[in-house]
């Protein structure tokens, strides 16, 4: 008998490799700056080259043997779920679903049920990082630290805010977004999490991950991976017309540290 989505996600628990470890984005975006460019669907569903942003992101987890992937889905969620169903390419897809908008980290505690990896790894639903996400998975063991994160090198970071490290790749401080253009290293928007992280978010009210989580995480240990990959972020109508070019790239689609 073929297992149901949600048990293949239960068996995957094998910490040792990407293949037995619960991945999970966050689309539950409303894209509200891209409402006028984007108005009947969720931002995770945006066109780019006549293909879904989701696909390319389970495309990522499809080249690193990924098997399970749980979508967070919150502003027309319904629509996600009819157009990828149960599984895609082979890996098991499940959903959780937020009712009321939860924030990132709230919808990432959201989910905890059907997370059983540990760690886990977060992908936001908006933006795309360039690496090999086997490589991240094997460099966090490597740091003995519970919590990574991905890092990649801008030229300006004003619109993203900054992310400082020390010398052991230790993250040190998460910056604000700034008026002033200045080069340096943002957060990617992927993540290696453990279960025991994501259980002490809030789970009574919105919680971001970005503002309210990462920065407590400081004390306890979270590491920077230094992307040298290319990065996007659909977020704006700037960036996400610059999205068509950006996946038109044949190298895009090879993986880089």
């Amino acid at each position: 008998m073929q297992k149901t989505a949600s048990e293949t996600i239960a068996n995957a628990s094998d910490n040792n490799s990407l293949a037995g470890t619960t991945s999970i984005i966050l689309a539950g975006g409303k894209g509200t700056r891209l409402s006028g460019t984007v108005n009947d669907r969720p931002k995770v569903l945006a066109a780019v080259n006549g293909r879904p942003f989701l696909v390319y992101l389970l495309d990522q987890l499809k080249a690193a043997d990924v098997r399970c992937v749980v979508l967070c889905t919150g502003y027309m969620g319904d629509m996600v779920r009819e157009s990828f169903g149960r599984d895609y390419d082979g890996m098991a897809l499940a959903y959780s679903h937020e009712t009321v908008p939860l924030g990132t980290g709230g919808a990432l505690r959201l989910a905890l049920p059907l997370l059983n990896s540990d760690p886990v790894l977060v992908m936001n639903g908006d933006s795309y990082c360039q690496l090999d996400l086997e490589t991240f998975f094997v460099w966090r063991r490597e740091q003995h630290m519970p919590n990574a994160m991905v890092l990649t090198f801008l030229d300006d970071v004003a619109r993203f805010g900054s992310v400082e490290m020390d010398g052991r790749n230790r993250i040190t401080r998460f910056r604000e977004k700034t008026q002033k253009r200045s080069p340096g290293f943002i957060n990617a928007g992927v993540y290696l999490l453990t279960r025991e992280s994501i259980a002490r978010i809030p789970s009574d009210r919105p919680v971001s991950l970005e503002r309210d989580i990462f920065p407590t995480l400081i004390e306890e240990g979270i590491t920077g991976f230094q992307s040298r990959g290319r990065f996007i972020d659909i977020g704006t109508p700037d960036s996400y017309r610059e999205a068509e070019t950006f996946f038109a790239d044949p190298g895009v689609g090879r993986n880089r540290h």
